[in-house]
């Protein structure tokens, strides 16, 4: 589909939508049409789940492959991380489940024995960070350290396994990598969790090390990306195991993300100290600020991330009538498309601040990832069906998805892109697959998407009768 074409496409789709969705907050919607829905279907099975498996399983060494170039050459290198290994089987696993297809059975069960049989750390337990390609040690990045970040996402991962198979086994694990976490992450003075940690669980920030001081400083924050993934993987394993103190943790990590971690003009605060004071560079220059923005930034892709992050974990607790997680999570997304979406072309920017003496956001990195899109489209959609009335929502939805199909999705080669080519050209023949990009995001985004078009979405009906 050429540009005009897909533009075209777009304008009938704006109108199917829009007039299918009249009266969804009275439970009345009619079955959204089937362009959309079946456009979306083909996207996820052809050009995302089709592209990937079964190439990325390493049928010798176990596990799933992490790196590939632009046109689906696996590279030599190839370490395999927590988060990547867990990210797959989560999207395998779901696929099965979306699918009804024993093949994504297979790919899900492949990477639930390589995660369990290698990943696991049979001496002191947790999850290593990363392994080599055949499950040892590797001395790239992270060595055999360990991190609240990565945990999660093999708590999120297997869950999911366990949700498509009931084997006792996966839930076991999930059950270990949490009590792993309580006894070694959990900051039992202050709240919440510390990410990084050595091999046998003492935090980096208290381990002597030859890093820089900044480096050692960092060790001992609270920081936001764990924070809500740790949050999304206590939501999942809470439905299947409501374990009293799985459920306290999940009320911890779900009131600090909404009320510490979220701030009043709608962003979320990156870092904290463990008295959970925030780090913050506004007193510096603005030469200084930019320098270290990986520090102190607004990521727009994680507000709206969060936003439906929050909905879902409220949900999972049985909140009743909470207007209050509503609106944060509103007062996220509205934050992000009032400051740090592109009107014009339709996608969410990266980064951005507010500089002392300045009336307006500047942007600090445009970029359009591919997994901020997601986000973007997933949270977009979800806040279209719970506020109907609110026309831009749905506007700002399919604004997004043309930018995705006119700037990230590959036509040649298939994927999408890791950021948008209205930006950077160069992306044509950067990597398709890495440790940190996998089929997790796009795929999460497209799934949740088609069962919100067929009305079968649990918490946009629970928030949907809530009025503000």
């Amino acid at each position: 589909m050429n540009k005009n074409n897909s533009i075209f496409a777009l304008l009938l789709l704006v109108s199917l939508f829009i007039t299918s969705n009249v009266g969804a907050k009275n439970h009345k919607t009619e079955t959204v049409s089937a362009p959309l829905e079946i456009l979306f279907n083909q996207s996820l099975k052809e050009n995302i789940l089709d592209i990937w498996y079964p190439l990325f399983i390493d049928t010798v060494n176990g596990g799933y492959f992490s790196n590939a170039t632009y046109d689906w050459k696996l590279m030599d290198k190839q370490p395999k991380m927590l988060v990547t290994q867990s990210r797959h089987l989560w999207t395998s696993s779901q696929a099965a489940l979306f699918y009804h297809d024993s093949t994504f059975s297979k790919y899900a069960r492949h990477g639930f024995e390589f995660l369990t049989q290698k990943m696991w750390d049979e001496t002191y337990g947790g999850f290593f960070n990363i392994r080599s390609k055949t499950g040892g040690y590797t001395d790239e990045m992270y060595r055999n350290q360990k991190m609240a970040y990565g945990n999660s996402f093999a708590i999120y991962g297997l869950t999911s396994y366990y949700n498509l198979t009931k084997d006792s086994m996966a839930l076991d694990f999930a059950k270990r990598t949490f009590l792993w976490l309580e006894k070694h992450s959990h900051d039992q003075v202050y709240g919440g969790y510390i990410d990084q940690m050595n091999q046998d669980g003492t935090w980096l920030s208290k381990v002597k090390s030859n890093s820089d001081k900044q480096s050692q400083q960092s060790a001992a924050w609270k920081d936001f990306n764990s924070s809500i993934h740790l949050m999304e993987a206590f939501t999942e394993l809470y439905k299947v195991w409501p374990d009293p103190l799985m459920k306290t943790r999940l009320q911890e990590m779900f009131t600090l993300v909404r009320d510490t971690f979220t701030c009043d003009k709608g962003y979320l605060r990156l870092y904290f100290d463990e008295s959970w004071t925030t780090i913050s560079n506004r007193d510096s220059s603005e030469q200084f600020i930019r320098k270290n923005s990986a520090y102190d930034h607004i990521s727009f892709g994680h507000d709206v991330e969060t936003a439906f992050l929050l909905l879902e974990a409220s949900y999972a607790l049985g909140v009743e009538n909470d207007t209050k997680t509503l609106q944060v999570a509103k007062k996220l997304v509205d934050h992000a498309l009032n400051n740090g979406f592109n009107r014009e072309c339709g996608g969410f920017y990266n980064e951005g601040y507010y500089f002392t003496g300045k009336d307006s956001i500047t942007i600090l990195s445009k970029n359009a990832e591919w997994w901020v899109q997601s986000e973007g489209l997933n949270a977009l959609l979800m806040m279209s069906k719970i506020f109907p009335d609110e026309t831009r929502y749905k506007e700002s939805f399919l604004k997004v998805w043309n930018y995705i199909d006119n700037y990230l999705i590959d036509k040649e080669h298939g994927e999408w892109y890791i950021n948008g080519l209205n930006y950077n050209a160069g992306v044509v023949k950067a990597p398709k697959a890495s440790v940190w990009k996998c089929n997790y995001h796009n795929g999460r985004a497209l799934m949740n998407c088609i069962k919100m078009l067929q009305n079968k979405n649990e918490v946009v009906e629970h928030f949907s009768k809530i009025n503000l």
